[in-house]
């Protein structure tokens, strides 16, 4: 039997599946239909209510789609809720996820999608010194 964790998990991967192969029926099942659901795109405002955030995810569908891959995804379970934490490698760039899910009628659904860009540090290298040896 799988622990919970790799059943949230499941999840997640099932969300990413369904976004990569345009699947919006898949995807669509995927969102509570009880529970109330958020979704923050990189560069957009929040959206509140199912009505709204699955307009904008039929909006980014009819785009075209994107070639998306999940990437180190990690669960936390807290109870009947629960959320991932994941990388998401896209054909524009890398960006990290938060995705939350709780149980509806015994199956995880998501309720919230945010996600934004990730900025890597540069390395600083020391400055020469400019102080002349003794």
């Amino acid at each position: 039997m799988p622990s919970i964790e790799a059943e949230v998990l499941a999840t997640n991967l099932a969300f990413y599946e369904a976004f990569a192969r345009g699947d919006l029926d898949a995807f669509d099942a995927l969102w509570a239909q009880d529970a109330p659901v958020a979704c923050i795109h990189p560069g957009w405002g929040a959206l509140h209510g199912r009505e709204e955030v699955m307009a904008s995810w039929r909006a980014i569908f009819g785009s075209g789609g994107q070639r998306i891959r999940c990437t180190q995804a990690s669960a936390q379970v807290l109870g009947d809720c629960a959320y991932v934490i994941c990388g998401e490698t896209l054909d524009g760039g890398e960006l990290v996820a938060t995705n939350v899910f709780c149980r509806e009628g015994g199956t995880w659904k998501i309720v919230l999608h945010q996600a934004g860009p990730v900025h890597r540090r540069v390395e600083r290298r020391p400055k020469p010194s400019t102080e002349k040896p003794n």
